[in-house]
C-alpha cells in the first residue's frame, strides 16, 4: 500500500509499507475492538513509525515498485554490452584504463540514491567514437543489465524510454527503508542515508551471474572469463557436477566432439551428436530443455564438414522479446530457432532456414557440392557473418573446386547483406595476384575457422585460408590473394578495409585456421588497438587493428625454392621479428628424438630418405630412391590450429597451445581418374601400393624430440615470451617402450594430434589434455589442468573419461562457477561440467 501526506511521518511523500509487515507489527498492538478489520485509526502513527523502524532493519524485499525493467530487457542489454561496451569496460565491467567501472563497490557507491535518467544520459556517451549512436531502445537495455548485474529485482515490464518518469526513478544496490529520507516514487532502490547500514540483498551477496555468450567468450575471441571462484587453492576439488553423454544425438558416436556451449539467461546452447542436433540444457542440472535435429539425406552425407561442428551463435533483438540461436548445419543451411523452444523461427529465411549453397555467387549442387561449415557463425549487432569450408584439399579431384566467400546476413530476416569474394572477381583488388588467369580456374581459399569482431569499429576480422591444391600451385601461379591473409571488412557492407598475406602462394597447408584475438596495448606511451594471428606455422602476427599495419617489422625473407615440376613458389615469405614462434620450426639433424644414443643414430639412418631444411621447405617430388618427401615442421595441421589461444585483458598476456609433429610432404602424379591437378600429395609406393599419407618414426616413437605438446605465454605490451612448458602428460605408448625401460621420464607431451584450446580467467589458466594416459591405479583418465596464469606453475588438475576435443569454457549462476568441456574419443562423446562440492 502506499501512504503520504497525513501519514504523520514528516515527508509529504510516498512511502511503501507492504500489507505483511503492516499486518505483522499490527497484530502486536493492544485493540481496543476484537474485530479482525483494520486496526484503529488511533494506531495509524505509531503502527507506520514501527513499520518504517523495521523495514530499515531488515533484508529488502524485492516489491513490484522496485523491479522497474524486465528480464527480456536485461538480457538484450547483456547482448550489447558484451558486442559494444565490453572491449574498454571489461567482460567483468570493472573498467579499462579510461573506462570507467560499471560494476562493484565504487560504482555503486558512485550512483546510489541518483536518479537513472543520470545514468543513462552517461551510457548514451558510449561508445565513446560515436556517442548516442545506438538506438535508444539498446542503451535502455544496457541500463537494464546494469541493473540487474547491481542485484536488483527484474519485473514484468521494461524500463520507459520517457525521460521524466526514469528521472523518478532512483539507482540503488541495497534498496532500504529510512523513515527521515523517504525518497521520491517509484524507486530501484533507496540508499541510506549517512551513518545507516543496509543489508546487500541475496544477489548483491552471490555476486552477478557471469556469462559466455560467444564462441570465443567475446567477439574479441579471448577466451577470459573474470569469474574467480575456483583459483589455484581449490581446482584439484573440482567435481564433475553433471555430465550429458551425446551418442544418441546421431546415427554413430561422435569421436572428435569440438564444440564448446554458450550461456546465455542462465542456459546453455550448444551442437552435439554426429548429425549436429542443436540443444538447449539448465546450465546448473544439465537438463535438457529443448533439441532439434534436421535429416538433411544425402545433402547431408555428402557434407565436407560432418558431426557436431563448434556449436551455436545467439541473437536477441534489442527490446529482448525475440531471442535466437543460430547455427549451419552439416548441408551448410543456416537456422535460426526459438531460443526458448527450440522451434525453428519463421520469418527468418523460408521457414527458419537459409539455403547456404544459394546467393553464393556461383553454381552449385544443392546435394553434392563440397560445401560446409564447422565453425559457428559470427553475430555483431543485427549482422549475421557466415564462412565457408571444403574438403580437405591434399589431393582434391579437381582445381575447379566451388569458390570460397564470407558473406553477411541480416539477423532478423535472413536477407543476404553482401558477400566478400575471397577469390577476387576480375576486375575487383587482387585479382591480378592470380597470374595467367588463375583466378578463373581455381577455388577454396574460404574462410572455415572462427573469426573476431570490433564492433566500435564496425570491422569483422577473416583469417582466409588457401587456395585449391595443399600441396601443389602449378595450377595457381602467383601470390593468389586472399589466400592465407587475414582481411578486416566493414561488417555492414562487406568491404575491405586492410589485410595481410601471411604466405604466399602456400605450398605447406599453412591457411590461418583460428580466430585472431583482439587486444588494447600500450606502446610508447599510447594505447593501439591491436589484432594478433597465431598460425600453423607458429608464428603470432600482430596488426594495429584499425589499419593493418604491423606492431613490429615483419621481414621478407627468402626461402628455398620448389623444383616440382609446373611449379612457381614464391622467393620470400613473411617473418614476425616479435613475438618470437611458440614451436619448433623447420628441422634439422639436433631436433630427431635424442631419449637415448641409440635412438638418435636410429633417428639419424630414418631421415637419410627424406629431404630436411628450415620452415618453408616444400614439398618434393617423391622417389622410391629418394627424397620420400620434405619432413615439414610444423605439419600441415600446426603448430596451432583451429582451437587459438585466449587472452587476460588483465595482463595483456596472450597464452597459445600448439602441438610438435612433422607431416611427410610428398608429391605424386595423379591419373586423370584421381585429379585434373596435374600433382597431389603423397609418397612413392611400389607398385599396387597406392598413394598414403604415411608416417614416419623410430621404433614406434616420434621422430622428433620432445616435449610434444606445450603451452606459451605472452606479454603482448612487448612481444617478449614469458614461460613455455609442456602440457600433456606422457602416453602410455611412450613410458612402457622398451627401448625405455628403466628411464624416469618426466612429463613429454601428447604427439600427434591435439587441437587444445585454452581458457583464462581471473587467475587461472585451464586446459584438458589431448591424449589419455593409465594413472598409478591402472585407470584410463586424461586430466583437465590449471597453471598459475603468471608463472606457469602447476597448481592442479582433475581427472577426466577421455581426452579434451572442445575448448573449454566457464560461467557463473548464483555464486556457482562451473567449467564445462566437450571430450571425446573411441568410446563417443559427453559434455562435462566441474564445479567445487
Amino acid at each position: 500500500m502506499r501512504l503520504s501526506g497525513d501519514s504523520g511521518l514528516g515527508s509529504g511523500e510516498p512511502f511503501d509499507v507492504t500489507w505483511d509487515l503492516y499486518n505483522d507489527v499490527a497484530q502486536r498492538k493492544p485493540k481496543k475492538t476484537t474485530s479482525h478489520a483494520s486496526p484503529p485509526i488511533r494506531h495509524w502513527r505509531a503502527l507506520l513509525f514501527e513499520c518504517a523502524v523495521l523495514a530499515a532493519q531488515q533484508p529488502p524485499q524485492p516489491s513490484a515498485a522496485l523491479a522497474v525493467y524486465s528480464a527480456e530487457q536485461a538480457a538484450a542489454g547483456e547482448k550489447i554490452y558484451f558486442a559494444q561496451c565490453a572491449v574498454c569496460h571489461g567482460d567483468d565491467l570493472a573498467g579499462r584504463e579510461k573506462a570507467t567501472a560499471l560494476a562493484g563497490a565504487q560504482f555503486q557507491d558512485a550512483w546510489n540514491g541518483k536518479d537513472l535518467r543520470r545514468l543513462l544520459e552517461g551510457i548514451e556517451t558510449m561508445p565513446p567514437t560515436a556517442p548516442k549512436s545506438l538506438p535508444e531502445s539498446q542503451y535502455l537495455a544496457v541500463l537494464a543489465f546494469l541493473l540487474r548485474n547491481a542485484g536488483m529485482p527484474e519485473g514484468t515490464t521494461a524500463l520507459p524510454g520517457d525521460r521524466a518518469q526514469l528521472a523518478r526513478m532512483l539507482f540503488g544496490s541495497a534498496p532500504s527503508r529510512s523513515v527521515a529520507a523517504a525518497p521520491a516514487a517509484p524507486a530501484v532502490g533507496v540508499a541510506p542515508r549517512s551513518g545507516a547500514v543496509a543489508a546487500p540483498s541475496s544477489a548483491a551477496r552471490r555476486g552477478p551471474d557471469i556469462a559466455w555468450t560467444t564462441y570465443g567468450g567475446n567477439l574479441a575471441s579471448q577466451r577470459y572469463s573474470p569469474a574467480d571462484q575456483i583459483t589455484k587453492d581449490n581446482f584439484a576439488q573440482l567435481e564433475v557436477a553433471w555430465r550429458l553423454k551425446t551418442d544418441f544425438l546421431g546415427p554413430r558416436p561422435d569421436t572428435l566432439y569440438s564444440a564448446t556451449p554458450l550461456l546465455v539467461d542462465r542456459t546453455l546452447y550448444t551442437t552435439a551428436g554426429t548429425r549436429r542436433a542443436a540443444i538447449a540444457l539448465n546450465a546448473v542440472t544439465g537438463e535438457m530443455l529443448w533439441m532439434h535435429t534436421e535429416d538433411e539425406g544425402k545433402r547431408g552425407q555428402n557434407s565436407p564438414r560432418n558431426g557436431a561442428g563448434r556449436g551455436v551463435a545467439y541473437w536477441a533483438s534489442a527490446e529482448g522479446t525475440d531471442r535466437r540461436v543460430i547455427y549451419v548445419t552439416p548441408g551448410y543451411r543456416m537456422l535460426a530457432l526459438d531460443a526458448r523452444t527450440g522451434i525453428p523461427v519463421p520469418s527468418f529465411g523460408r521457414n527458419g532456414a537459409v539455403d547456404l549453397k544459394l546467393e553464393a555467387d556461383q553454381e552449385v549442387d544443392l546435394e553434392s557440392a563440397e560445401l560446409g561449415l564447422n565453425a559457428t557463425p559470427l553475430i555483431v549487432g543485427d549482422v549475421i557473418v557466415v564462412g565457408v569450408a571444403h574438403r580437405p584439399g591434399g589431393a582434391p579431384r579437381t582445381m575447379r573446386n566451388a569458390r570460397g566467400m564470407v558473406r553477411g546476413y541480416d539477423a532478423r530476416t535472413g536477407k543476404r547483406l553482401w558477400i566478400f569474394n575471397t577469390i577476387p572477381r576480375r576486375g575487383e583488388f587482387g585479382y591480378d595476384t592470380w597470374l595467367d588467369n588463375a583466378a578463373e580456374r581455381n577455388g577454396n581459399t574460404g574462410v572455415w575457422s572462427q573469426m573476431s569482431a570490433d564492433p566500435e569499429l564496425g570491422l569483422v576480422y577473416l583469417p582466409v585460408e588457401m587456395p585449391t591444391g595443399d600441396y601443389y600451385g602449378g595450377n595457381r601461379p602467383g601470390n593468389t590473394l586472399f589466400a592465407d591473409s587475414l582481411v578486416a571488412v566493414d561488417v555492414k557492407t562487406g568491404r575491405r578495409k586492410w589485410h595481410y598475406q601471411t604466405v604466399h602462394h602456400d605450398l605447406w597447408d599453412y591457411d590461418l585456421s583460428c580466430a585472431p584475438i583482439l587486444f588494447d596495448m600500450q606502446r610508447n606511451g599510447r594505447t593501439i588497438k591491436a589484432i594478433a594471428q597465431p598460425t600453423k606455422q607458429a608464428f603470432l602476427f600482430v596488426f594495429n587493428r584499425e589499419t593493418g599495419e604491423p606492431i613490429w617489422p615483419i621481414e621478407e625473407r627468402p626461402v628455398p625454392q620448389s623444383d616440382a615440376p609446373g611449379e612457381r613458389s614464391s622467393p620470400t615469405q613473411p617473418f614476425p621479428t616479435r613475438p618470437l614462434p611458440f614451436d619448433m620450426q623447420g628441422i634439422t639433424d639436433g631436433d630427431l628424438i635424442d631419449l637415448t644414443p641409440e635412438l638418435k643414430a636410429q633417428a639419424l639412418e630414418v631421415v637419410k630418405r627424406y629431404r630436411m631444411g628450415p620452415l618453408f621447405t616444400p614439398p618434393v617430388l617423391s622417389s622410391l630412391e629418394g627424397p620420400l618427401a620434405t619432413l615439414q615442421v610444423p605439419s600441415d595441421v600446426g603448430g596451432a590450429n583451429w582451437p587459438g589461444g585466449s587472452f587476460d585483458p588483465e595482463t595483456n598476456r596472450l597464452y597459445i597451445h600448439s602441438h610438435t609433429s612433422v607431416y611427410l610432404s610428398g608429391l605424386v602424379a595423379a591419373t586423370a581418374q584421381q585429379s585434373d591437378m596435374g600433382y597431389i600429395g603423397g609418397q612413392a609406393r611400389a607398385p599396387g601400393a597406392g598413394v598414403t599419407r604415411g608416417g614416419v618414426n623410430v621404433q614406434g616413437l616420434p621422430l622428433l624430440k620432445p616435449p610434444y605438446d606445450r603451452i606459451t605465454a605472452y606479454d603482448m605490451n612487448t612481444g617478449e615470451r614469458l614461460w613455455q612448458k609442456t602440457h600433456s602428460s606422457t602416453p602410455d605408448e611412450i613410458a612402457n617402450h622398451p627401448a625405455l625401460r628403466g628411464m624416469k621420464l618426466p612429463r613429454l607431451g601428447q604427439p600427434g594430434r591435439t587441437f587444445i584450446g585454452t581458457l583464462t580467467t581471473k587467475s587461472l589458466l585451464v586446459a584438458g589434455e589431448g591424449g589419455v594416459h593409465t594413472n598409478e591405479v591402472g585407470k584410463r583418465v586424461a586430466l583437465l589442468r590449471a597453471y598459475d596464469k603468471l608463472t606457469g606453475e602447476d597448481v592442479g588438475a582433475v581427472e577426466m573419461p577421455s581426452k579434451q576435443t572442445g575448448s573449454p569454457m566457464t560461467y557463473v549462476i548464483d555464486g556457482k562457477q562451473f567449467i564445462v568441456l566437450a571430450v571425446s574419443g573411441s568410446d563417443g562423446a559427453e559434455i562435462l561440467a566441474y564445479a567445487l562440492p
